[in-house]
């Protein structure tokens, strides 16, 4: 069994190599990411995504653009461009806050090559993050109710490796589990409107081998009725410091669900995803999103090709905001690097402290 971590990023010479999720699960294509405006785009459009991933593509952008203008002004400049790229996971500003504090005192002429070590040194943190909140996850999972049946996770969106350098968060103790050789099944939320369940962690988990069963956005609370589920992780793109949680829409709904059956709900939550800014969820600009999102499908046909479909008559009016907040209330856990804790703002004051 082949148990090394899969990076969704490498840098290679000057340039950065990741895979351009817009294209999977069809097409696994390499994108190269040669300067600022590859790492802004490639953010934009989604070619990136997940909150960690987003914060180390803009870190290499952040290098990229002080190889053109290495200057204060270019520095404070090129962080607020950045910044700019997708405005509700607080990753993003965490990353790009930690390449500029590193290089501000340095001499101009070594601020592109050390924001560059920085940018690879920030990727193998999320690394070691992510295992380590894998760790702590499975000191907390439930064991499967019913003798010789595997361990039952429901999760939703992409938390994985696809989402972060490696392991992923939501994903990491799956993955641990696996290379355990302990039976674990997840169920796969489709996670409309694009997807990123049944294409992306759906994808991730049937390339290690790991059993998995795609379902509707709307079925996982039959599930938790039935007994079916023994416990839901999801990832954050942001959790305030009342403990709410910021994530893709659709996670409240699903925390509404377990809290209402009993089921554990925990949060994956790398420290950089806190953001002790902010009082409570409601102070995070949701991202409203292109309304194609909704009315549009892409699939292939039987012969293998590509299509995107119009599946709304006419011309309709379409909201599609990307994420929701889930009330600190039904969390029965955040889970760091450092362990899990409480989403409560006393326990996020320590855990920030230390």
């Amino acid at each position: 069994m082949n148990t090394a971590p899969v990076r969704s990023i490498r840098a290679e010479g000057d340039v950065v190599i990741t895979l351009d999720q817009t294209r999977l699960p069809f097409e696994e294509h390499w994108l190269t990411l040669a300067g600022e405006a590859d790492c802004d785009r490639a953010i934009r459009t989604m070619q990136v995504r997940g909150a960690p991933l987003i914060g180390a593509v803009g870190a290499y952008g952040l290098a990229f653009a002080l190889r053109q203008d290495a200057s204060d002004t270019g520095l404070v400049a090129a962080c607020a461009r950045l910044e700019l790229a997708r405005p509700t996971a607080v990753n993003l500003h965490w990353a790009l806050e930690r390449v500029r504090s590193h290089v501000a005192p340095l001499p101009t002429g070594n601020r592109a090559q050390a924001a560059w070590a920085e940018a690879q040194r920030l990727c193998d943190d999320d690394v070691a993050c992510n295992r380590a909140i894998g760790e702590h996850l499975l000191s907390v999972l439930p064991r499967a109710s019913v003798a010789g049946r595997p361990l039952q996770i429901l999760t939703h969106c992409n938390a994985g490796r696809l989402a972060t350098v490696a392991y992923g968060t939501a994903l990491a103790p799956i993955y641990l589990l696996h290379e355990r050789g302990i039976a674990v099944h997840v169920w796969v939320d489709e996670t409309r409107p694009r997807n990123q369940g049944a294409s992306l962690t759906a994808w991730e988990l049937a390339e290690r081998g790991i059993a998995h069963t795609v379902i509707a956005d709307n079925a996982g609370g039959l599930l938790m009725m039935r007994g079916d589920v023994d416990a839901v992780i999801v990832g954050c793109d942001r959790v305030t410091r009342n403990g709410d949680v910021v994530n893709k829409v659709g996670t409240y709904l699903k925390a509404l669900a377990a809290h209402a059956h009993g089921v554990p709900f925990f949060v994956a939550c790398p420290i950089s995803t806190i953001d002790m800014r902010l009082a409570d969820g409601l102070q995070v600009p949701i991202e409203d999103r292109d309304g194609r999102e909704l009315s549009h499908v892409t699939g292939i046909d039987a012969q293998g090709r590509q299509h995107t479909v119009d599946i709304m008559p006419g011309a309709q009016r379409v909201a599609n905001p990307a994420f929701d907040i889930t009330p600190a209330a039904l969390v029965t856990a955040l889970v760091t690097e450092r362990g899990a804790c409480r989403a409560s703002a006393g326990s996020l004051a320590n855990l920030a402290a230390a």
